[in-house]
């Protein structure tokens, strides 16, 4: 015995309302079978609508069995009921609820995206069924281009992507006009005599009356189910009366050959499924990409300005760490200028301490006992006083270093003209000099050659026998510096018998913390005690550089915060585009996408914002930084790979963290719900 399509058996649907409980349909019991063209008619209210939501599986019975095809529907889950819509049902709505920025072709496709049917065959498909319907000249139209009619087509297209074997058409005619509902009939019947089962609702006798059978619905139940005799044989000519004059089997204008079929085949063969079929995750992720890319090019400027907050705070991390990086390089190429790994003694116990000045123990036999040990590469003594220094008619105040010959050694001087002094000029006391580039530059303005010249130190002639250059910026504020031996020192410009400090470059490869060790050994026997302190420029080098990677971190703390309030940005304009598109979304799940669709779009539209966000933040770093380089040469910022890596790692945690929530309310939305959101 044959068994009905559609089965349904004490249906009823009721809505809460505020305290009041609305029943739209009560104790319904409908059977369609294959092949039937019903018309479902009644008031406005009557529950006409609410049954077709029902019997197309877009709304569940409140109470009561709704079977498809021997299938309970009761005992499905909402992928599983997805499936059915998309492989079963096909949906003409009165609306046509065409997704306004995909043309003609994109919007039939789209039941074929969700099959998993391959790209190539479904665009085919889509193409051949637009051009049957009479729209070869449309096919990349969006909506927004075409008539009501045109719409409709499309609409219908779209019902017969994946076959169409129940086609629920809910007031097909009730948007357009006259001709174009005409058509419309003549093609629905035209559908039905190629084997479609079709069910319509319509409040229009005169659409219904070329139905099979009219189902009439009065406040919720059906009060009548009339049958109609229909000549099978006309064909689609069972429409003439409808086509005002069209002609039997006319097609109404979408073939005007009489007697030719506007549809070739009501059921082709459907395309096949990508290899892996449906359940291909990675082909699902793929038409997920490109649905959202798409959606995302659509509207331009809101996607942008949802990139406005990443942009910005990606570029603030890359450039923080930037600067925050070349700031410490700049730092220890500035230690490096004093010694890579130099020691200096000093008297006293400490920097600042008050009895500094007045402890005169370090002496010049201390740095012949250190000179002599194995850690030590070079050693030079030193006293420091500022003097007035006159050349001519030009008189400035300059630091007078007595110093070894060793000490431009100690610190990476490098002679730019002439030579240094050595231990002869150090034993006589020569009156000689080296001068740095400042001091060279304010005292010989018109170019002069300075070696040979002579300058007073107070009232103490020196002649310069050198010029010598850093390789890197001094400590402290910048001053002219002289340099003569320290022997010359103490007895003609300071008359003190005692040095204000040593230094020692430690050899290459001897540790540093071994030589400081051995030095306070040394002088603490010399001395007797320990009157003295050392300063390890390894030691301030770890200070400088923990200090710079602690500012670096917490201006980078900072940053990062602008990156979360990027993703909170990201978050809400996704929640807002959610609720723009709410119709959309629930289109695509009438005609079959799943939940995990709709959250894998909308996740990585959110996704691909905060990496196209976070290319365009990178690019601004860079760029800033280029720039700031060329208007401040002294500007020192360093880029690192790592910071960028992990600017697109953040870029991506913020995208997924911050779009799962939008993703996740588009996924639960309700089909139907979506569907009437205004």
């Amino acid at each position: 015995m044959a068994t009905a399509l559609i089965q349904a058996r004490g249906l009823s649907r009721s809505f809460q309302a505020g305290d009041e409980k609305i029943t739209v349909l009560n104790d319904v019991d409908v059977d369609i079978w294959p092949g039937e063209l019903v018309a479902i008619i009644g008031a406005s209210g009557s529950g006409k609508s609410t049954l077709m939501n029902i019997l197309g599986c877009l709304d569940r019975p409140s109470a009561g069995r709704y079977h498809f095809a021997g299938q309970d529907t009761g005992d499905l889950d909402p992928t599983a009921l997805a499936r059915l819509r998309r492989e079963h049902f096909g949906f003409i709505f009165q609306r046509y609820q065409l997704l306004p920025d995909l043309d003609a072709i994109g919007n039939v496709e789209v039941p074929a995206i969700y099959s998993g049917i391959n790209r190539s065959e479904r665009q085919a498909r889509a193409a051949e069924l637009l051009t049957q319907l009479g729209m070869a000249d449309r096919l990349d139209h969006r909506p927004s281009e075409l008539s009501g009619g045109q719409q409709q087509r499309v609409s219908v297209a779209r019902a017969l992507m994946n076959g169409g074997e129940v086609i629920l058409a809910d007031e097909p005619t009730g948007a357009l006009d006259s001709k174009s509902s005409t058509e419309m009939i003549e093609l629905l019947l035209e559908l039905n005599r190629l084997g479609h089962t079709i069910v319509m609702v319509t409040h229009d006798p005169k659409v219904a009356s070329h139905a099979h059978r009219t189902i009439e619905i009065s406040d919720g139940r059906i009060v009548s189910d009339t049958r109609h005799k229909i000549d099978t044989e006309a064909g689609a000519g069972a429409g003439a009366g409808a086509g005002a004059g069209a002609g039997a089997g006319a097609g109404a204008g979408i073939d005007d050959e009489a007697g030719k079929d506007p549809i070739v085949d009501a059921n082709p063969p459907l395309p096949q499924r990508s290899s892996a079929g449906e359940d291909s995750q990675l082909s699902r992720l793929r038409e997920a990409l490109s649905m959202s890319v798409k959606a995302l090019t659509a509207h331009r400027v809101r996607s942008l300005l949802t990139m406005l907050g990443i942009i910005i705070g990606i570029a603030s991390v890359v450039l923080v760490v930037a600067l925050g990086t070349g700031s410490q390089e700049t730092v220890l190429q500035n230690i490096s200028s004093l010694g890579t790994n130099t020691i200096t003694a000093r008297p006293g116990s400490g920097f600042g301490r008050r009895d500094a000045q007045r402890i005169e123990t370090l002496v010049s036999a201390d740095t012949e006992v250190l000179a002599r040990q194995e850690f030590a590469d070079s050693v030079s003594p030193a006293v420091s006083n500022p003097a007035s220094v006159i050349y001519r008619n030009v008189e400035a105040t300059a630091q007078i270093n007595g110093v070894s010959g060793d000490y431009f050694q100690v610190h990476n001087y490098q002679t730019v003209a002439g030579t240094v002094f050595g231990p002869r000029h150090v034993d006589a006391l020569e009156q000689v000099a080296v001068i740095d580039e400042d001091t060279r530059d304010t005292f010989f303005t018109e170019g002069d050659d300075p070696i040979g010249e002579v300058l007073l130190l107070g009232r103490v002639p020196v002649r310069v026998i050198g010029v010598a250059s850093s390789s890197g910026a001094a400590f402290g504020p910048s001053s002219l510096n002289v340099w003569i031996p320290y022997t010359t020192a103490m007895a003609r410009v300071s008359g003190q018998s005692f040095l204000d400090s040593i230094e020692v470059r430690v050899a290459d490869g001897y540790d540093t913390t071994t030589a400081q060790n051995e030095i306070t050994a040394l002088l603490t026997a010399q001395h007797g005690s320990k009157d003295f302190f050392l300063v390890n420029s390894d030691t301030i080098r770890s200070t400088i550089t923990s200090t710079t990677q602690t500012l670096t971190l917490l201006v980078a703390a900072i940053a990062v915060i602008s990156l979360l309030v990027g993703g909170i940005g990201v978050m809400n304009i996704m929640l807002v585009s959610v609720t723009e598109r709410t119709r959309e979304i629930g289109v695509r799940m009438a005609i079959g996408a799943r939940r995990t669709d709709i959250i894998a779009q909308f996740l990585i539209e959110a996704v691909l914002v905060c990496l196209i966000g976070g290319v365009l933040g990178v690019l601004l770093a860079l760029s800033t930084g280029y720039a700031v380089s060329i208007l401040n040469e002294k500007a020192n910022l360093v880029f690192s790979n790592t910071a960028i890596a992990v600017a697109f790692l953040s870029a991506t945690m913020i995208g997924i963290t911050f779009g799962y929530l939008p993703a996740r309310a588009a996924s639960r939305l309700d089909p139907l719900d979506a569907l009437n959101r205004e």
